[in-house]
């Protein structure tokens, strides 16, 4: 009874520990990490999907900010990764979908969420990871706000 006893004070000790170190490090324990079941592409894979505008639809899911600040996909449906499934019936489901956020995170999770909802998704890309690998985003300046007139 003691050893049952002692192995459960250790387990006690050790978790404790544990959770307290995750606590010092900067709050609570790290939330578990997404596993994508949609691929990350490269630069040349989504090159090729480019090159088939008739089948590929761009799906971006990043800020307004984000896509003015970075650039992009010469082409694509602005949607916002939080707004993505209430926006769902904008979506083509006879053509192959790319989701695109800045490295590929927001990406995997939205194109994982297709998916489930039986879009045909190809994969996930960054738009940085892109230009990083050689590719060229399409920037975009927001129109300047006009100026009162002063009579």
């Amino acid at each position: 009874m003691n050893k049952l006893l002692n192995f459960l004070a250790i387990v006690g000790l050790t978790l404790g520990t544990t959770v307290a170190s995750a606590q010092q490090a900067g709050g609570a324990p790290a939330a578990p990490e997404h596993k994508a079941k949609s691929p990350k592409l490269n630069r040349a894979q989504v090159d090729a999907l480019l090159a088939r505008p008739d089948q590929v639809v761009v799906i971006d899911v990043r800020r307004p900010d984000e896509l003015t600040k970075i650039g992009g996909f010469p082409v694509y449906l602005s949607i916002q990764a939080k707004e993505l499934e209430k926006s769902l019936a904008y979506i083509p489901k006879d053509r192959s979908l790319v989701t695109v956020s800045n490295h590929a995170g927001r990406a995997v999770r939205s194109a994982d969420l297709l998916a489930d909802k039986g879009f045909k998704v190809v994969g996930a890309i960054g738009a940085q990871d892109y230009e990083a690998e050689g590719g060229t985003l399409t920037r975009i300046a927001p129109p300047q706000p006009k100026q009162a007139s002063a009579n």
